[in-house]
């Protein structure tokens, strides 16, 4: 039995359409069975909380392996499971970190990430991590501003980077979890497109056949403020603003090529998710 966490969202809904596609035994776990409306059927539903300890025994009771996605901000959720894991003596967890752990310096979202790695490695079960670069559903933070006012804020100029679709990242994650040979590793997945602020916009722009001005952002700030107009926490802004700079300053664009190497196919590319979400932009 494999469970999955974090179902409803951009990576998890994906990976239980592909594993049940696989015939896999699946169980995921969620707070509100009314959100899980839209998985497949054959899914088993438990209601549970990582916030919860308690509520966990019957979510990992009979399961061997582990998809493992915590959310936000801190390493409770990442040992609370990691915990049940152990309790219910699962044989394998496969974690969803990030590639800015591979920052050096590492920035404050890789050092997030690299202490809910450091919980994963130290509990004794063996794992898999997946390092995934930025997601191309990031693009849906600018769908507000595209669908109400016809332009995007650009506060990464010349930066490139390479978005990967979070269906790869499921695709990968469900071979991990299917087939021997994983434990232990580290996958760094990008997209094969390194692309502009500008270049995505465009790219949306062809898929909706509208016009989409790109501007440039003023201040970093100002573009945390577009993406978050109720405000953000300070410190995921102060994050994200590093991670601006960061992403400015990189005019070539991290890939690598293992989606490629573990799938025996290319990464999914931007005008292709574009073109399955085009809606999201529209008015």
């Amino acid at each position: 039995m494999i469970l999955v966490t974090g179902a409803t969202g951009n990576v998890g809904r994906e990976l239980v359409r592909e594993l049940d596609e696989k015939g896999a035994e699946v169980r995921v776990l969620v707070r509100d069975l009314a959100r899980a409306a839209a998985l497949p059927a054959r899914a088993e539903r438990v209601v549970g909380d990582l916030e919860e300890p308690a509520t966990l025994e019957p979510a990992f009771a009979g399961v061997d392996r582990l998809f493992l996605l915590t959310p936000g901000v801190g390493t409770g959720h990442t040992a609370n499971a990691v915990a049940a894991a152990k309790a219910a003596e699962v044989s394998h967890i496969v974690h969803l970190s990030s590639a800015n752990v591979l920052g050096d310096p590492m920035p404050a979202m890789g050092r997030w990430h690299h202490e809910r790695e450091e919980i994963v490695r130290a509990c004794g079960i063996p794992a898999t991590i997946l390092r995934p670069g930025g997601f191309m559903t990031n693009a849906l933070e600018w769908a507000s501003a595209i669908r109400e006012k016809g332009y995007v804020l650009d506060p990464v100029g010349p930066g490139r980077y390479a978005p990967i679709d979070p269906a790869d990242i499921a695709a990968v994650a469900a071979l991990v979890l299917t087939e021997d040979g994983h434990q232990g590793t580290d996958h760094v997945l990008t997209g094969d497109e390194a692309l502009t602020v500008t270049e995505q916009v465009q790219i949306i722009a062809s898929a909706t056949g509208r016009h989409i001005e790109v501007r440039e952002a003023a201040t970093p700030a100002e573009a945390v403020h577009s993406r978050f107009p109720d405000g953000a926490p300070e410190a995921l802004a102060a994050a994200i603003i590093e991670g601006f700079a960061l992403m400015r300053a990189d005019t070539v664009g991290f890939r690598t090529d293992t989606v490629e190497r573990l799938l025996g196919r290319g990464p999914r590319t931007f005008a292709h998710w574009c073109a399955r979400n085009a809606d999201a932009f529209r008015p």
